[in-house]
């Protein structure tokens, strides 16, 4: 296949890449070039700005494409978006378009629904949101595939996780927390409801589907497992191996307590994704919660991970650790 992946620099982007070069197809990548990465032998690099229509048009113009995999939507949210623009220039130069959505496309009023179907609302918060954007992009797109047969799927992942993870709250922090025997913030109860879907899985998942048309037009919730806050940090216990040190806080701790734990704990994503449509369309996940989280951790250890002394921070999302405050809010609640 001739493939072009907006975006592709960083975690499910970069794995992406990786997967269509193993599997022997062509791959482009077009970005802004600002992030430094080295791509597999063979990958063709295109430099443009997503914010800019005349740029993507010097970019891609006269080009076709068998799947254009859209990876890089968050950028937009920041910057203005055209996306209409952008499906312009590739309206009958591409067989199918694969559109990364996310959890957060859903309204967040939904929140102790369960489980979530792709029929329910969508966020209405607007283009500079994460969230609002997402919607936004996903009913242009559905609106574009209704009145021209745009072959757009969008796929709704949760809580993605693995390896090349730049989301630093999510399974870095907490593999730390245990392995220096940190005390572990567990708020609501460790009742926090979420799904998590192994960064491959989702990939895969996303070159399955742009090869099936019956899933174009169609929104897919793409994602594993759904466990609680509190099973979270016992199943990634067991793979390590220390026991955790839990600290489960009140509601009023929590509300003066600033965010000090992983962002998945919080009641905003107490959510849990249906998956029935994409296993009727032949999505068959290769890793469970359990296994997923092994690798990883495996993945972790062998980049030398497990002797990390200072917090990694990502730019883009902003995301985290502060163990030192963490221990602080431990010892207040401790000693109440």
């Amino acid at each position: 296949m001739n493939t072009l992946v907006l975006g592709g620099s960083v975690f499910v982007g970069r794995r992406l890449v990786s997967l269509l070069v193993s599997a022997g197809h062509h791959v482009a990548v077009l970005n802004r070039g600002v992030t430094a990465v080295e791509f597999p032998d063979g990958v063709e690099r295109l430099t443009a700005d997503r914010t800019d229509v005349a740029s993507l048009r010097a970019a891609l113009a006269g080009r076709d494409w068998d799947v254009v995999f859209d990876v890089s939507g968050f950028v937009m949210a920041a910057g203005g978006s055209d996306i209409d623009g952008l499906l312009d220039l590739l309206e009958g130069h591409v067989g199918a378009y694969v559109f990364v959505s996310s959890v957060m496309a859903y309204d967040q009023a939904l929140n102790g629904w369960f489980p979530w179907t792709e029929d329910l609302p969508t966020n209405t918060d607007g283009p500079t949101s994460y969230g609002g954007f997402k919607a936004m992009s996903e009913a242009s797109m559905l609106a574009r595939h209704a009145r021209t047969g745009f072959p757009v799927t969008i796929v709704r992942p949760a809580a993605i996780y693995g390896p090349d993870n730049n989301i630093y709250d999510m399974e870095a922090p907490m593999f730390l927390r245990l392995l220096q025997h940190r005390p572990i913030i567990v708020p609501n109860q460790g009742l926090v409801a979420t799904s998590y879907g192994h960064v491959d899985d989702l990939c895969s998942a996303m070159v399955h589907l742009s090869q099936h048309p019956e899933a174009f037009g169609e929104v897919v919730n793409v994602t594993g497992n759904g466990i609680t806050s509190g099973r979270y940090v016992e199943e990634l216990a067991r793979i390590v191996g220390e026991d955790p040190d839990v600290v489960h806080v009140t509601d009023e701790q929590f509300a003066s307590a600033g965010r000090v734990f992983g962002h998945l704990f919080s009641v905003r994503h107490h959510a849990v994704l249906d998956t029935a449509k994409a296993t009727r369309l032949g999505v068959v996940p290769s890793f469970d919660f359990v296994g997923g989280h092994e690798q990883t951790y495996e993945w972790f250890r062998d980049r030398g991970f497990h002797e990390l002394t200072e917090p990694l921070v990502d730019h883009t999302w902003n995301a985290t650790w502060d163990f030192e405050a963490e221990a602080a809010l431990a010892q207040r609640v401790r000693g109440s």
